[in-house]
């Protein structure tokens, strides 16, 4: 297979062989990523594909925790259950979307993302919203594929 420039084969999942994660992060004629996310993903040959809607860094009895971090951590504790229930793990997202209340939280948002999903990187995007409840801090919705 060829690859335009700056394209390369993510992953092949052990669950589906025949499934291809592409990146694309082209460095002409469009502004570089930072090396944190990349600009898009191409899925070949999935068979599922796992749309997530807005989880929040709730605990199960639907309270908020304190801090940002708190808050993160338990997000992506939500996104692994919810990932675990359609027999997939965080290797299978290909796209994020983050919501934060404040544009300040924008860093621990990418060090949890990068901690959550090691050395791959996907198109990502982060959004400063006034969310429904002041307290809570961050929502994430994703996409994943398998």
């Amino acid at each position: 297979m060829q690859c335009p420039a700056r394209c390369a084969i993510v992953a092949a999942h052990e669950r589906d062989e025949t499934m291809q994660l592409i990146a694309h992060n082209p460095t002409e004629g469009v502004y570089a990523t930072g090396g944190d996310w990349i600009h898009a993903m191409e899925v070949r040959g999935a068979e599922r594909l796992l749309f997530v809607s807005g989880t929040m860094g709730l605990r199960p009895d639907f309270t908020a925790p304190p801090t940002l971090e708190e808050q993160l951590d338990c997000v992506w504790s939500n996104l692994r259950a919810i990932l675990a229930s359609a027999g997939m793990t965080t290797d299978n997202i290909v796209r994020l979307t983050s919501y934060l209340r404040d544009p300040a939280y924008a860093e621990a948002n990418a060090l949890a993302r990068n901690a959550a999903l090691g050395e791959r990187r996907i198109p990502t995007t982060a959004i400063v919203v006034q969310t429904l409840e002041s307290e809570w801090l961050v929502e994430l919705e994703i996409v994943a594929a398998g």
